[in-house]
Formats: structure tokens, C-alpha cells, sequence
């Protein structure tokens, strides 16, 4: 099946304000949101998901690990392009961004806790081990940290799952971090 991607002028009338709001945040309406666009609830529980893991207690380079290592997960095609150019944009070293891509361990021991968190609370859905939780809470992460994570997996899912579904095609703007699963056959 086949899912349209709306534009401004072909949004269902529920969706306008919030397809304007992506025009005006990012000069233009991402693919995701033109697919998502279809179904005004969706779309406004992503932005609105989106928006309350943006006041998360982590800081922006945590909370893009936490996303790009749920979208890895998943094998997000479209969300790992477009959150490693959001990765660039807010200054993610390099070789953070690298490793984030192919699936490595993170060098900084508390960023690679992080990481192998939202990977391991994503690929086994919610069930962890108590030496899960204790890693996160030696690396100096709270509780308040691990639930936040589990909002980013529930907005992460929205999207990840949409594209999946929809073959979203990834924007120009994000091409040039097109991704594929390194590990995917």
C-alpha cells in the first residue's frame, strides 16, 4: 500500500496547524510528517511525545544517543539520516556519531551505559535485568533518566514503526547521512 506524502496544500484540515508549525520549525515539511500528516492523531502525539522528551533531564548529546541508539534498534532508515544530521547540527563529536551508526561501543564509559540501555531496553522490550538498572545508576543515571528513556522508545516507536510501514523516502536535506543496518542481511 501506498501512503501519501502531504504537502501544506494537500494536508487533511486537522493536521494544517501542525503542518505548518513543522514548515515553520524546519523551513520545510520533513517526509515523516507529511506521511504522518494522514492521521492528525498520530501526528500530534509524535510532536507532542517529541516535545516532552526535549525537556528531558539529560543533556542534548544524551538525549540524540538515547534516539539514534533506539533507531538502531529498529533499523530506522529514515529517522538514523534525519537524527545524525540533528546530531551534527547540535555538535555530536564525530566519532560519537560513528560509533552510533554502526552500532559500537561509545568510548566514554557513562555515554556507552546510556547507549547500551535504550538499545538493550528497546531490542527486549522493557525487560532488563537489575544489573541493567544498576549499571545505569552507577554511571551516575537516575531513575528519572530510565523512565525518560522509555518516552523516547514510545515517541521513537511512532516514527520508526510509521517508516517502516510507509518506506519512507528520506528528505534531501537528510541524504547525505542516508543509513543502512550495517548488521542487517
Amino acid at each position: 500500500m501506498v501512503f501519501t506524502t502531504h504537502t501544506i496544500d494537500t494536508v487533511p484540515d486537522e493536521s494544517k496547524a501542525l503542518m505548518e508549525d513543522s514548515q515553520k520549525r524546519f523551513q520545510f515539511v520533513p517526509n515523516l510528517h507529511g506521511v504522518m500528516a494522514e492521521s492528525p492523531i498520530l501526528f500530534e502525539a509524535y510532536k507532542t511525545v517529541g516535545a516532552l522528551f526535549g525537556k528531558a533531564g539529560m543533556s542534548a548529546l544524551e538525549r540524540q544517543i538515547v534516539l539514534l541508539a533506539i533507531n538502531f534498534e529498529n533499523q530506522c532508515h529514515y529517522c538514523m539520516a534525519a537524527h545524525s544530521v540533528i546530531a551534527q547540527m547540535e555538535q555530536m563529536p564525530p566519532e560519537i556519531l560513528t560509533a552510533l551508526r554502526d552500532g559500537a561501543p561509545l568510548a566514554d564509559a557513562k555515554l556507552e551505559t546510556l547507549r547500551s540501555f535504550a538499545a538493550k531496553l528497546t531490542r527486549s522490550r522493557g525487560w532488563v535485568d537489575e544489573s541493567d538498572l544498576k549499571a545505569m545508576h552507577d554511571a551516575g543515571y537516575t531513575n528519572r533518566t530510565i523512565q525518560e528513556i522509555i518516552v523516547a522508545i514510545g515517541f521513537k516507536v511512532m516514527s520508526n514503526y510509521m517508516n517502516h510501514v510507509a518506506e519512507t523516502p528520506v528528505d534531501a536535506g537528510f541524504q547525505g547521512q542516508a543509513w543502512t543496518r550495517p548488521d542487517a542481511a
